[in-house]
């Protein structure tokens, strides 16, 4: 297999490191299998003469114009991590020269993955509108507002539609190279995620949290703070309006735009992660944790918990341990 590294000026370190780690561990520990396994060739390509990493190390790439015509083409994240530096990034001239080259490998008949902040660029490109895509956790409200025709799940951490792929946060890139590497051999996968340690997460379930979301809109954030001042009570969708002193379905449509989320999700989104809060650093019963965020009894928030996060209680606290 044919792929192509599309490396950009400031990318990622560490997952372009992943990227290149993975496929080499592939193809150095294709032996053990006895059977034959594919290849994986990587080139790594800048649409500038010269590409320096976010740490500032100097990428060794090819002109992206001379690769031979890739199977897969991969775009490591961009270093940048929030929305405005994001967005004059995504203005730059060297992503609008990706941009075209990804559309012309794109109808050439080549897959193109993405992981993390790397969605953004090869959404910029239009080629995700209409399909399904996810990206890093935090960043999801500014995807969503710049890109409304794309499917976004940011809770999933590998999404594949059609011809595209994309990861989710940052070892994301991690996920979408054993991604690819399985579907070509899902006994090679296995191997190289046990070489490297690699655990299942299949979701970013545990870190779509609402006060960590980068978004700038104040009436989405006026919200957060008053349904969090008030976690304990019931909620009712009328007093927060009445509160912010808008409407109902304006604070529904700005939640729904920005976050992707009814009210009274995001409030149970606020709810899950006060409650895991509390779980790792009390020793509060699981009934009294229940009161604290808003819920009658404890089987009620255990069953919430598990559906949502696929952790039970002593799992949680485990993990803390």
């Amino acid at each position: 297999m044919r792929i192509v590294i599309l490396v950009l000026n400031g990318a990622f370190d560490t997952g372009l490191s992943a990227f290149l780690d993975a496929f080499q561990a592939a193809n150095q520990l294709s032996g053990m299998l006895g059977t034959p396994q594919p290849r994986f060739d990587v080139t790594l390509a800048g649409v500038r003469a010269e590409v320096r990493s976010g740490q500032g190390m100097l990428v060794p790439v090819t002109p992206a114009g001379d690769c031979a015509a890739p199977d897969l083409v991969l775009l490591p994240a961009p270093g940048e991590r929030m929305p405005q530096p994001l967005a004059q990034r995504l203005a730059s001239s060297e992503v609008r020269d990706a941009i075209a080259l990804l559309r012309g490998w794109s109808d050439r008949g080549a897959r193109i993955g993405a992981a993390c902040i790397g969605s953004f660029v090869l959404a910029e490109s239009g080629l995700l509108d209409g399909r399904d895509a996810t990206c890093t956790w935090w960043l999801t409200p500014m995807f969503r507002e710049r890109y409304p025709q794309v499917n976004l799940d940011a809770r999933r951490m590998v999404v594949a539609s059609s011809r595209f792929v994309t990861a989710g946060a940052a070892l994301g890139h991690l996920d979408l190279a054993l991604w690819v590497i399985r579907q070509a051999s899902p006994a090679l996968a296995a191997l190289v995620a046990r070489y490297l340690i690699v655990d299942e997460r299949p979701a970013q379930s545990s870190y779509v949290i609402a006060d960590h979301l980068a978004h700038e809109d104040p009436l989405v954030s006026s919200f957060d703070r008053w349904a969090r001042a008030r976690l304990a009570q019931g909620f009712r969708l009328e007093e927060a309006a009445a509160a912010l002193a808008t409407s109902k379905r304006t604070l529904a449509r700005r939640l729904s735009e920005v976050v992707g989320k009814t009210p009274v999700a995001y409030v149970q989104d606020l709810r899950i992660e006060r409650a895991v809060h509390l779980l790792r650093t009390s020793d509060l019963a699981i009934e009294r944790i229940a009161e604290q965020v808003g819920y009658r009894d404890g089987v009620t928030l255990r069953t919430l918990l598990r559906t949502r996060l696929g952790k039970g209680v002593r799992e949680l606290r485990g993990a803390s341990r």
